[in-house]
């Protein structure tokens, strides 16, 4: 039995969580954590997820969500996520970081917090868009330099960064099979461009509409042909999935910082 502390219970991924933990028996919630001042602090976790009673309460203080767990599993906003790696590695808990948005000092964070337990950190931990990004690298590869390749993403109306942590993930794989940075290749708008495609680019559309969990679509064209690679996420219970496959591969570890790669068993690019 796995003991499991969720960060951002009360939010759209933590409630999908809990609600899984529930359903597993390899699975134990132990504790669970939202933002200071919510008004469920002191409820309990499983019913305000609606997954019945799980005798763990809701509370606002990290330290005390860890309790005794093994892996903390967190999907809360990028402004915690420093003091919650912090608490992680101070109560010595493997840590699977679903938040995504983290800053380049964020990431180091979790590269530093890595030496001492483990971490899994993808942007996104769905089982399907990481087995998509591996068929990026290995089309990327085979097709070489002469297609042109667009990344279209669409996501719900309330989503704020663009192009999405996804997409750029797919970019980076593509640019890093290139021998090149995405900083080198990506084209993300263009509007008022007179001139045309440059060679070698990788072009970003981003649309923001609705309800859409997410899509993401990777086009490799050429004269003669095109060829598309295409994810749909239907439910966002797809990506609290993964990050529990994540936490029961991830208990088995040693310290190290590793990615869904790591977790699947993928080459990577």
């Amino acid at each position: 039995m796995i003991k499991i502390a969720v960060l951002g219970a009360t939010g759209r991924m933590g409630q999908a969580l809990v609600r899984l933990i529930a359903a597993d028996d390899g699975l134990e919630l132990v504790g669970a954590a939202t933002e200071p001042g919510h008004d469920v602090v002191g409820q309990d976790a499983g019913v305000a997820a609606g997954a019945g009673v799980s005798g763990v309460s809701i509370t606002d203080d990290v330290n005390a969500a860890l309790g005794d767990s093994q892996v903390v599993i967190d999907f809360t906003l990028p402004a915690a996520a420093s003091a919650n790696i912090s608490a992680c590695v101070e109560n010595g808990v493997a840590l699977v970081m679903g938040t995504t948005g983290l800053s380049s000092g964020q990431q180091a964070e979790l590269q530093e917090a890595g030496t001492r337990i483990g971490v899994v950190y993808a942007r996104n931990m769905s089982v399907g868009v990481n087995v998509l990004t591996e068929l990026v690298s290995l089309a990327s590869q085979a097709l070489g330099t002469d297609y042109d390749i667009e990344i279209t993403e669409a996501h719900h109306r309330n989503k704020v960064d663009a192009p999405s942590g996804t997409a750029l993930q797919l970019g980076e794989t593509v640019a890093r099979v290139r021998g090149q940075t995405l900083d080198e290749l990506a084209v993300y708008a263009r509007h008022g461009e007179s001139s045309a495609r440059a060679p070698g680019t990788i072009g970003f559309a981003s649309i923001r509409a609705g309800s859409i969990v997410g899509e993401h679509t990777v086009m490799f064209a050429t004269d003669e042909e095109i060829i598309e690679l295409r994810h749909r996420a239907l439910d966002r219970q797809v990506f609290a999935r993964g990050a529990l496959r994540a936490a029961h591969w991830l208990s088995g570890q040693p310290a190290g910082l590793y990615s869904m790669n790591d977790v699947l068993g993928l080459q990577g690019p």
